[in-house]
């Protein structure tokens, strides 16, 4: 299935491809011009993919990346906090599984004529951040990683693979990412090496980054305006620092 759409500066379409033995629909946003420019994985919440995340990823391809919005559930938008549980905890539990959507996306984005392969970064949120996140712990060759909501820990050890800087963001109220979890996850960063920096925007809940939406949520999820414009000012500082936009005019 491929819708394709124009903006002004930025086209668009929907991506189909196999993973986690589900057929998934991506979105893809290039940006103007012909050369290959550098590429970015953009990662959903546990409910799927959205308006939100196809949004961030049409922002970072007019700000000149290629980038993906990759898929978790086969085109479905998990709104029943029952069903994106039963989905995502078992997954959230399997690295393998994790990063079999991860690489399957991957390899979409680094196949697109447009990408430059060798300057490729994740970007996700929740269960999309925790996904590119494994997908560093598995020897990735990615420029960045960023997660916000996302401070997963790993299997032991594997965390050396990541060749990376590492930029995580999470609320300081998010009962989900508890203080616990956030120091688990530093201490795994630091005892393996990892550039990484962690932001804690202070009286934010778990997923204050998504807008409001109009279906039952998981407890403790509240958006937070001005932090979810603070982190997304933070993704990009991000991949300026890591993934400067150049593009190859022989490509």
């Amino acid at each position: 299935m491929t819708t394709i759409t124009t903006k002004a500066t930025i086209t668009t379409r929907t991506v189909a491809y196999p993973a986690d033995g589900l057929t998934m629909l991506g979105h893809l946003a290039l940006p103007a011009g012909g050369g290959r420019r550098p590429a970015v994985l953009v990662g959903p919440e546990g409910t799927g993919l959205s308006d939100v995340e196809r949004g961030r990823a049409d922002a970072l391809a007019e700000l000149g990346y290629v980038a993906l919005a990759f898929d978790l559930h086969g085109g479905r938008y998990l709104d029943d906090p029952e069903e994106m549980l039963a989905r995502c905890l078992p997954l959230l539990a399997d690295p393998d599984r994790m990063r079999g959507i991860g690489r399957a996306a991957l390899d979409v984005l680094r196949t697109e004529p447009r990408t430059d392969p060798d300057r490729i970064a994740a970007v996700g949120y929740g269960t999309g951040g925790a996904i590119g996140l494994e997908l560093g712990r598995d020897g990735a060759g990615l420029r960045a990683i960023g997660t916000v909501n996302a401070l997963t820990t790993g299997r032991p050890g594997e965390a050396a693979h990541i060749r990376c800087p590492v930029w995580a963001g999470v609320g300081s109220e998010d009962p989900i990412m508890a203080p616990a979890q956030r120091d688990a996850f530093t201490a795994e960063m630091q005892a393996a090496g990892v550039d990484w920096r962690l932001t804690v925007y202070g009286g934010a809940l778990h997923a204050f980054h998504h807008p409001p939406v109009d279906h039952p949520t998981v407890p403790g999820v509240g958006h937070h305006p001005r932090h979810a414009r603070r982190a997304w000012r933070d993704v990009v500082d991000l991949l300026a620092e890591c993934l400067p936009v150049t593009e190859d005019p022989g490509a």
